[in-house]
């Protein structure tokens, strides 16, 4: 039996993102032991449920206090000693970064990092954000220099990483993402009537929530039965959107904001067209797989990670990040098209089946990590 440590640092993301590779990893028969920030008692319980053991440690997401990443590492080090695992599986910028150098030394452990996005360090910005990357990379790549393999979820990450001499080639590993369910969001028949605009992510702006905003003035001022939606959560990230602009919003009378929601299925049945104008260094955007699951046409950025969800014209659209003009084009097109919206949603389901089904992109990590 091998022992697998998985590390995250959302309690939640345990379930939401990882939850089906848990389960697999138990059904074939092997020891799972994952960790994060301390979890509530809800995840605890379901992770008991599918076999799993949880082990909280200290991680700050979004904190830049050496004190807190050291106690970061000293924990994980402590974990690894006290769990002796065979594996360990990490995810998320620190549990990667941390995870890989409280292995140093433990030749014992094979380690494992999925790189499931390059977010707020990545992008190009102010010198702070310059000296942020270059620290990012020195520790990416000294934690990567203890990893087995290092997994990307889409090619112009991984290539990134190649081309900065962050991890060599033959270390590395791709997968299309995260994966979705495909039972749980099962095809949807698209509304009957009216138009509806639907996007759903954390509030950042890198998300490119105010360039839907501003299309969604732009569209109403020819098309003012549009309808435009926005879920999700605030998000304590420099960079998010606070609850009073995105009020704002919506007593302007562009967007309907419907809060945080712990089932998406529902907003996404009630759309037409999922959009996600995202300029952020993704992965491959989980809600973007979850809206072609139930069918629904995409309408998405030319950028890392979204471009893999769309094929131009078959199930959707790219426009060029940060152009609200563009998106606001493309809705327009969409409004004046309501017939190619089936043949867009049909192939839409097609794709995630085939590409992005959460079975074959976990049976893809198991093999990575030659536990088939």
């Amino acid at each position: 039996m091998t022992h697998i440590l998985l590390i995250g640092a959302l309690p939640r993301s345990l379930i939401n993102f990882r939850g089906d590779l848990l389960k697999a990893l138990v059904d074939s028969g092997h020891k799972v032991t994952a960790m994060s920030a301390d979890a509530p008692p809800e995840i605890v319980q379901q992770l008991a449920e599918i076999g799993v053991t949880f082990r909280p440690f200290p991680v700050q997401r979004n904190a830049m206090n050496p004190l807190c990443d050291l106690k970061t590492l000293l924990t994980l080090r402590k974990a690894y000693r006290e769990l002796k695992p065979d594996i360990a599986f990490a995810y998320t910028i620190k549990p990667v970064i941390w995870g890989g150098f409280a292995l140093r030394g433990n030749t014992r452990v094979r380690f494992y990092a999925l790189v499931t996005g390059l977010g707020f360090a990545f992008q190009e910005g102010s010198l702070f954000r310059k000296l942020l990357t270059a620290l990012v990379s020195r520790l990416y790549k000294a934690s990567f220099a203890r990893a087995s393999r290092v997994i990307f979820q889409n090619p112009d990450n991984r290539d990134l990483f190649i081309e900065q001499r962050l991890v060599p080639k033959e270390k590395c590993g791709l997968v299309n993402g995260s994966g979705v369910d495909v039972d749980r969001f099962a095809f949807a028949p698209l509304p009957a009537d009216g138009v509806v605009f639907l996007t759903i992510g954390r509030l950042l702006g890198e998300k490119g929530f105010r360039e839907y905003a501003e299309a969604a003035r732009i569209v109403k001022e020819r098309y003012p039965e549009a309808v435009f939606r926005l879920v999700g959560p605030t998000d304590p990230s420099p960079d998010g959107i606070s609850l009073e602009e995105v009020k704002g919003w919506q007593a302007a009378g562009w967007i309907e904001y419907l809060g945080e929601s712990k089932d998406v299925r529902p907003h996404l049945r009630a759309s037409s067209i999922f959009v996600l104008p995202s300029f952020y260094l993704e992965g491959i955007p989980r809600t973007i797989l979850e809206a072609l699951a139930i069918g629904r046409p995409i309408l998405t950025t030319d950028n890392a990670g979204c471009r893999e969800t769309v094929i131009q014209g078959e199930n959707g659209f790219l426009v060029p990040m940060r152009d609200s003009q563009a998106l606001a084009e493309r809705m327009i097109w969409f409004i004046e098209n309501r017939d190619q919206w089936q043949r867009m949603a049909e192939r839409s389901r097609q794709m995630a089946e085939e590409r992005f089904d959460v079975h074959k992109v976990n049976r893809e990590l198991m093999e990575i990590m030659e536990l088939i």
